[in-house]
């Protein structure tokens, strides 16, 4: 099995485990400190997943957005023939 499939599998584990945590702290109440620490440590376990997640280069390069070019000519002026400048308002008027 894949790294990915790995960290899939371990991440729907703690989803379930953290959905049981929940019904837990509802019938027990979540003022105990057995509860809260039971609770503490299931979103520590879901933070250093996610820590894995992000380590793993060759998840984090399947996250990163392509990069789109921007070029460095300039833009054509009648794109802004009917714009207003912000805080001037528009250029055949005067500011009030």
């Amino acid at each position: 099995m894949a790294l990915h499939d790995e960290l899939a599998s371990a991440q729907r584990c703690l989803d379930e485990l953290h959905r049981y945590v929940k019904r837990l702290e509802q019938q027990l109440g979540s003022g105990g400190l057995e509860m809260r620490r039971v609770r503490v440590d299931t979103e520590r376990l879901r933070e250093s997943l996610a820590l894995l997640r992000d380590a793993d280069p060759a998840l984090a390069q399947a996250k990163r957005p392509d990069l789109v070019s921007i070029p460095d000519t300039p833009y054509d002026n009648t794109l802004w023939t009917d714009s207003d400048d912000e805080g001037l308002g528009a250029r055949d008027r005067h500011a009030p």
